[in-house]
C-alpha cells in the first residue's frame, strides 16, 4: 500500500470554538433577516400580477380610449408569477439554511446557498461571502463534523 497520508484532525482551541459558535450564531441571524427583506421585495411583483389581471379582463383603458391587448396583460401576469416563485424560492433556501447553521448540520447545503445569496448585491453578497469564509475554516467544519454525530 503506497502512501495515502492519514487524515488530519484539527483540534479547536476553546477561545476558537467559542468564537466560531457566535460566528455561526449570528450568520444564522442574518439569514433570517435578509429571508425576511427578501420576502418583502417578492411582494412587489404583485403589482404586476395585479395589472395584468386587470389588462386581460380588459379594466384598463389606454389614452386612445381602448384596453390594452389581452397578451400584454398575460405577459405581465407571468413575469410577475415567475418572479414572486423565484423570490420565495430563495426565502425558503435562506430559512433553511438558517436553521442549518444553527444546529451546525449540512454545511454542504450552505455553502451552496451562500453561494446564491451573493447574487443578491449588495446585503446578499456580503452575507454570502461572510457564510463561505466562516464555513471554510477547518474548526468549524469540525464543529459541523462533530454536531452530525449521533451522541
Amino acid at each position: 500500500m503506497t502512501g495515502s497520508a492519514p487524515p488530519q484532525v484539527v483540534y479547536a482551541q476553546p477561545a476558537q470554538t467559542n468564537r466560531d459558535a457566535e460566528h455561526l450564531r449570528l450568520l444564522s441571524i442574518f439569514h433570517y433577516v435578509l429571508a425576511g427583506i427578501m420576502a418583502l421585495f417578492g411582494c412587489m411583483p404583485f403589482i404586476h400580477v395585479t395589472l395584468g389581471i386587470l389588462m386581460v379582463r380588459g379594466a384598463l383603458q389606454n389614452s386612445a380610449g381602448s384596453p390594452p391587448p389581452p397578451a400584454m396583460g398575460w405577459i405581465f401576469v407571468v413575469m410577475g408569477s415567475v418572479f414572486i416563485l423565484m423570490a420565495w424560492t430563495v426565502v425558503i433556501l435562506l430559512l433553511v439554511a438558517a436553521g442549518r447553521l444553527r444546529r451546525r448540520t449540512h454545511r454542504t447545503f450552505c455553502f451552496v446557498v451562500a453561494g446564491i445569496s451573493c447574487l443578491f448585491m449588495p446585503m446578499g453578497t456580503v452575507l454570502g461571502v461572510f457564510t463561505i469564509l466562516v464555513l471554510s475554516r477547518a474548526t468549524v467544519k469540525t464543529l459541523f463534523e462533530t454536531a452530525a454525530r449521533p451522541a
